[in-house]
């Protein structure tokens, strides 16, 4: 269910706010920080459970149930491996300007789940939540009265998607050329008959 382009100052702001969350220990899977190397070896230091910052336990289980359905795992690793939800869940909690308008989705998401199957969003089939989201992810499927679902489904996959490709596991997967490399040491300047570099 991902797709939908983002405007590129909502990008510019949540990649800000990303770079400074990169330093909140608390992160569990999330990794938009270069983890420690030791060697050639990753050195992945234990992480005690993440604890939600801003959401509550029933709302941030939700939270990754959604993130899981719009990118999901299909063979690759998807939004639940990356660690999507703590990214939304600190990002929320950073950011009082999108703090409403999540939490109410996820309260619109739940009561709309219980008027359209008698069962709160959590407990429906992973068929029947699908077919929730598709209502509000694809304009051909919209419905009157959805329009403060459709809206916040835009919100939550926005940030999905942000939240993926800005975690270690998104980079790797886009092929970023810059986790192949590490140096222990700053290489020396291989120019060295022209330190000042005035022929290059």
């Amino acid at each position: 269910m991902a797709g939908q382009n983002v405007e590129r100052r909502e990008v510019l702001r949540v990649l800000s706010l990303a770079a400074a969350a990169a330093q909140f220990p608390g992160f569990q899977r999330w990794a938009f920080a270069c983890p420690q190397h030791s060697g050639d070896d990753l050195v992945k230091a234990p992480a005690p459970s993440y604890k939600s910052q801003f959401f509550s336990s029933e709302e941030y289980a939700l939270l990754e149930t959604l993130t899981d359905i719009i990118l999901p795992n299909d063979g690759t690793p998807g939004a639940k491996e990356a660690g999507v939800a703590e990214f939304i869940d600190f990002m929320t909690f950073s950011d009082p300007e999108i703090q409403f308008p999540m939490r109410y989705g996820l309260g619109w998401l739940d009561a709309r789940a219980r008027g359209v199957f008698n069962a709160p969003f959590m407990e429906l089939s992973r068929e029947q939540q699908t077919a929730m989201l598709r209502r509000l992810a694809y304009k051909s499927e919209h419905r009157e009265g959805d329009e403060e679902g459709i809206a916040f489904f835009k919100l939550i996959r926005q940030y999905t998607m942000m939240g993926f490709y800005t975690s270690r596991l998104g980079q790797i997967e886009i092929g970023n050329p810059n986790l192949k490399t590490h140096y222990d040491e700053v290489p020396d300047c291989p120019h060295t008959d022209d330190r000042e570099h005035k022929h290059l």
